[in-house]
C-alpha cells in the first residue's frame, strides 16, 4: 500500500471516527473538565512538592535539611491542602462535567450541579461514625480512584435531569406570580427527587454489603487500571496518537478518554506520595508531557534545533521560529511549518521518537534509575524542569537531555534528505528570480 492510499484511507474512514469521538458531548464535556482543572492541579503539586525534600541520610546541605524539618514540622497541613486539592480530582471532575454538559444542553446548571455533589457524596464517603458530638468519614477514594464513578454519577444527572425537565415529569405549575426562581425551583423538585432517591437506592444496596460504589467499582476495573498502566498500551497509545497527528487528527480528539487515565494514575500517586507509600502508576499526565512528548508531539524540541543550523532558508527560517514555543511544548509551529504532517519523510521519525521516548522512560521508571511522577504543574513548562518537579529525581533531568540528544540523532538523517530536496528547490527558484529581471531587461531593450 503506498503513502497516498495509506493517506486516503486514514482520511475516508478514520477521520469522520475521530471527528466524531472529538465532539461527541460526553467526551467532549470529559476533555473540557480536565482541562479546566489545571488551577487546581498546579496548587495541588505544590505541597506535595514541599513535603518531598530531596534528603538522604547522608545529607549535608543546609537548605535541603532545612526544607525537610519543615516538611516535617507542617506535614499536616501539606497533606490537608494537597487532599482537598490534587487528592480530590473526583469532586472536582464531577463537577466539571456537570458544568459542560449543562451548558451543551443550554439547561439551568445550578440544581443540577448539587444533585451531583450530592451524589457523587453519597456514593464515594464511606461513613464511619455519624453522631452529634462528630462525624468521620473515609475521604480516600475523592482520588483518582473514584473518577469513573465520578463521570457516571455526573452524566447520570444531567442527562436524567434534562430528560425529566424536557418531558416536565412532575412539573408544578406555578401561578405567573410566583417569581421566576421560584418557580424554576418548585419545576425541578421532582426531578430532583428521584435523582437522590436514585443514588440513595445504590448507596443503600452496597453499604448492604458492607462497601461503598466506588470500591466496587475500583475492584471490579482494577485489572483494566493496571493494563492501561502496562508498556504495551504506553506504545500502543503513544503511536495511535502520533499517527492520527501524522494525518491531521489532532491528539484532542481522543483527550476525553486518555485524561481520565492519566489525571487519575497522577492523582493516586500524589496521595501515595504523601502518605510516604511507594508510587503505584507510571503512566501519568507528567510523564507524557515531560518525558515521551518533548517539544510537543513529535518530540520535536531536538528537530527545531537541528533545523535552526539548516542549510534550507525555509527549514532554518521555520526552526527559528518554532524553537522557542517548543521548548514549551508546543509543536505546531514546527509540525505546520516544516511541515510534519503528511511528510512522508518524515513519517517514521514523527512517531517513533515519541514511542522510543515512552519505552525508554517506562523502563527507567519501573526499574527504578528514575522516580515516578506524583505532581505537575503546568503542559508548557520546559521539560527538564517539569520532570525534575514532578519527580524530584535530579536524574529525571539527565534522562530527559539524553532522550533529547536521542531524538536528534533520530531526526537527523530523515532531515538531510528533506534539507537536501529543499535546498535544490531553494536553489533553482533562486536561479529563475535572478534570470526574470535579466529577460525583462532584454525585451525593454528591443
Amino acid at each position: 500500500m503506498g503513502f497516498s492510499t495509506l493517506s486516503g484511507k486514514m482520511d475516508q474512514y478514520i477521520s469522520p471516527i475521530a471527528n466524531k469521538l472529538s465532539q461527541q458531548r460526553h467526551l467532549k464535556a470529559t476533555r473540557d473538565a480536565f482541562m479546566s482543572m489545571l488551577p487546581i492541579t498546579l496548587f495541588g503539586s505544590i505541597p506535595i512538592i514541599l513535603k518531598a525534600a530531596p534528603v538522604t541520610d547522608d545529607t549535608t546541605n543546609g537548605f535541603i535539611l532545612a526544607w525537610a524539618d519543615f516538611a516535617e514540622k507542617n506535614g499536616m497541613i501539606l497533606n490537608w491542602i494537597s487532599g482537598v486539592t490534587l487528592s480530590a480530582m473526583s469532586l472536582f471532575i464531577c463537577v466539571g462535567i456537570t458544568y459542560y454538559l449543562c451548558r451543551h444542553y443550554q439547561e439551568d446548571i445550578l440544581r443540577p450541579m448539587m444533585f451531583a455533589i450530592a451524589g457523587f457524596l453519597m456514593l464515594v464517603l464511606e461513613p464511619l461514625k455519624l453522631g452529634w458530638d462528630g462525624k468521620e468519614v473515609e475521604i480516600s477514594f475523592l482520588d483518582g480512584r473514584g473518577i469513573l464513578l465520578a463521570i457516571f454519577v455526573a452524566i447520570v444527572t444531567v442527562e436524567g435531569y434534562h430528560w425529566m425537565r424536557k418531558k416536565n415529569i412532575g412539573r408544578i405549575k406555578m401561578p405567573d406570580s410566583v417569581p421566576a426562581s421560584l418557580s424554576e425551583t418548585f419545576a425541578a423538585l421532582v426531578p430532583g427527587l428521584i435523582l437522590m432517591t436514585f443514588f440513595s437506592v445504590i448507596f443503600i444496596i452496597f453499604h448492604s454489603m458492607e462497601t461503598t460504589a466506588v470500591q466496587f467499582l475500583y475492584d471490579i476495573m482494577a485489572p483494566s487500571f493496571k493494563a492501561a498502566d502496562s508498556l504495551p498500551f504506553t506504545i500502543l497509545i503513544i503511536f495511535l496518537i502520533h499517527l492520527f497527528w501524522f494525518f491531521g487528527i489532532h491528539d484532542a480528539a481522543l483527550a476525553g478518554i486518555l485524561g481520565p487515565i492519566r489525571d487519575g494514575n497522577l492523582s493516586i500517586n500524589a496521595a501515595e506520595k504523601m502518605s510516604g507509600s511507594d508510587l503505584s502508576h507510571i503512566f501519568t499526565t507528567p510523564f507524557w508531557t515531560y518525558f515521551v512528548i518533548i517539544g510537543g508531539s513529535g518530540s520535536v524540541l531536538a528537530l527545531s534545533f537541528l533545523m535552526m543550523r539548516s542549510r534550507s532558508k525555509q527549514l532554518s527560517t521555520v526552526g527559528k521560529i518554532g524553537f522557542l514555543p517548543s521548548i514549551f511544548g508546543i509543536s505546531e509551529p514546527i509540525i505546520f511549518g516544516t511541515p510534519l504532517m503528511l511528510n512522508p519523510i518524515f513519517f517514521f521519525p514523527f512517531i517513533l521518537t515519541s514511542v522510543f521516548n515512552g519505552i525508554v522512560t517506562y523502563l527507567c521508571m519501573s526499574w527504578g534509575i528514575v522516580g515516578k511522577t506524583f505532581a505537575v504543574f503546568s503542559w508548557q513548562m520546559p521539560a527538564p524542569i517539569g520532570a525534575f518537579l514532578s519527580t524530584m529525581d535530579w536524574r529525571a533531568v539527565v534522562l530527559v537531555f539524553v532522550l533529547i540528544l536521542l531524538n536528534g540523532l533520530m531526526y537527523y538523517p530523515f532531515l538531510k534528505v528533506y534539507e537536501k530536496n529543499l535546498v535544490a528547490l531553494e536553489a533553482d527558484s533562486d536561479a529563475k528570480a535572478e534570470s526574470t529581471p535579466a529577460a525583462e531587461a532584454s525585451t525593454k531593450g528591443e
